[in-house]
């Protein structure tokens, strides 16, 4: 709508209006006008959750679904799904191809039952979203890793041997032409599928997700940001207008925790991902093989992915692109993205027929990446009633399930497969001290650049920029054996 098409909304009130990416900018459309208010006044809740996004709200919906009779609050920044949840490419992804990470640092059994209750998490949470109404757009039609230039062919394979050996694979090598015809480009050179995946409107679940949360009694207040946290035996959390007086604390704030807390600001290095969408062209796409739900990603470091909309558009993204320093969240986390022309170059590149299919949208968003890749839970500062999870990587639409399976086990005090697993020792690393993270980062982003640049065009990346590459491994989206 524009102001023209509305005399009532003045231009200062566009100016002011938040900048809402093409997913919950969606979403909110669809909605009526039901705002969940801010906290006003002091309370008591059995369980104040911090953040409206995909961590918390499962944490939430978990604790009900184990005990109806809690009491239990979310409160949150701006509105539920602000922050990455309701931003991210809508890919809905597994640990499987993470498994040499998730071997090394936890142990061959954990590893195995890791791998596997990613996969249950999609199916769980399609399962919800049937079971109660969530009209998402999940389309569970599985993934596909590819290579899109020779020295990406085989990256994958011995994590799909390791896989297989162990009786944990899902995944079937397809030929060129398989994954060509499927994924709808001729860029990609081979690939591997599995089922055990799909696509999501984040934006949509995340807003459903909310819904059923409040139909199950949790109390939402959105607008209502953490001022500060008082670490008594009953937590306090204090916000502009009122206070929370809580048995426990669950800090679900994602890329948020490194500037809200000085012990973090080590753990996570910040840093966009960005998208782009195409206007809807439903016909192009059938034309195209991609009128499917399938999440498709190449092999390479920061890695590029895209998938389609079941009304006729693609969406693309990648990683890795802005940092931040010292944890902040930039403002130009909040806006159209400003690697918007080199986005859409790629896209065309790997879709000639869309060359003129003009853009809806681009935005971003910021990425908790932690040292290891995963994200890692545990209790603040030790206290037994202050819960915390983050560092989710880039990949968090399918395991935010298994965060809130965690959290929602730590919070109850239970012990289980979750609370002793080794995610739940808090971060097993940290990146070097400001300035030298900033500017390591960035040495490392532009080596990276220049070697895939050099792979694309089928040229030996120089010896250093090979070296430097390596720093970024952890954060990758495959292991690589």
């Amino acid at each position: 709508m524009t102001a023209a098409a509305n005399p009532a909304l003045s231009r200062s009130a566009l100016d002011s209006a938040p900048f809402r990416p093409f997913w919950l900018a969606q979403a909110l459309a669809r909605e009526p006008v039901r705002p969940m208010p801010p906290l006003q006044g002091d309370t008591t809740a059995d369980v104040c959750i911090i953040g409206g996004g995909f961590t918390g709200l499962w944490t939430a919906i978990q604790l009900k679904q184990a005990q109806p009779q809690l009491d239990v609050m979310i409160i949150e920044k701006d509105v539920c799904g602000a922050g990455a949840s309701g931003r991210n490419g809508g890919c809905l992804l597994t640990w499987s191809s993470k498994f040499f990470t998730l071997q090394r640092l936890y142990g061959e059994a954990e590893a195995c039952r890791l791998v596997r209750a990613s996969e249950d998490a999609v199916y769980q949470i399609a399962s919800f979203c049937k079971a109660h109404g969530i009209e998402a757009e999940l389309r569970l039609d599985g993934t596909l890793y590819t290579a899109t230039n020779d020295a990406q062919k085989g990256v994958m394979s011995p994590v799909m041997q390791a896989l297989a050996e162990r009786g944990l694979s899902s995944w079937a090598q397809w030929d060129a032409l398989e994954v060509q015809r499927h994924a709808g480009s001729a860029a990609h050179l081979e690939g591997w599928f599995s089922p055990a995946a799909g696509s999501v409107q984040p934006g949509l679940l995340v807003r459903g997700l909310a819904r059923v949360a409040r139909q199950m009694g949790v109390r939402i207040h959105e607008n209502t940001p953490m001022q500060s946290l008082v670490e008594d035996f009953r937590p306090q959390v204090i916000t502009a207008q009122g206070r929370v007086i809580a048995g426990k604390v669950v800090l679900a704030m994602n890329a948020w925790m490194a500037s809200s807390f000085a012990q973090f600001s080590r753990s996570i290095a910040i840093v966009s991902s960005d998208m782009i969408i195409t206007e809807p062209r439903e016909y192009l796409l059938a034309h195209t093989g991609l009128d499917h739900g399938t999440a498709v990603m190449d092999s390479r470091t920061f890695v590029c992915y895209y998938r389609s909309t079941p009304d006729g558009r693609i969406m693309l993204g990648k990683g890795g692109n802005t940092f931040a320093m010292g944890g902040r969240m930039l403002p130009s986390f909040d806006a159209p993205s400003v690697y918007q022309g080199q986005l859409h170059k790629a896209l065309r590149r790997m879709f000639p027929a869309w060359h003129d299919v003009p853009l809806a949208a681009s935005w971003n968003g910021a990425s908790d990446r932690s040292v290891t890749g995963l994200p890692f839970f545990g209790h603040l500062h030790d206290h037994p009633n202050i819960v915390y999870g983050f560092g989710y990587s880039g990949n968090g639409v399918g395991p935010s399930y298994m965060g809130g399976q965690i959290l929602a086990s730590l919070v109850r005090g239970e012990d289980n497969a979750w609370t002793r697993s080794g995610l739940v020792k808090g971060p097993l690393g940290f990146f070097p001290p400001e300035p030298v993270r900033y500017l390591g980062s960035l040495v490392v982003r532009d080596a990276i650049r220049r070697k895939e640049a050099a792979e694309d065009h089928g040229c030996k990346p120089r010896a250093l920029d090979n070296w430097l590459a390596k720093f970024a491994a952890a954060a990758g989206k495959a292991d690589k054996g």
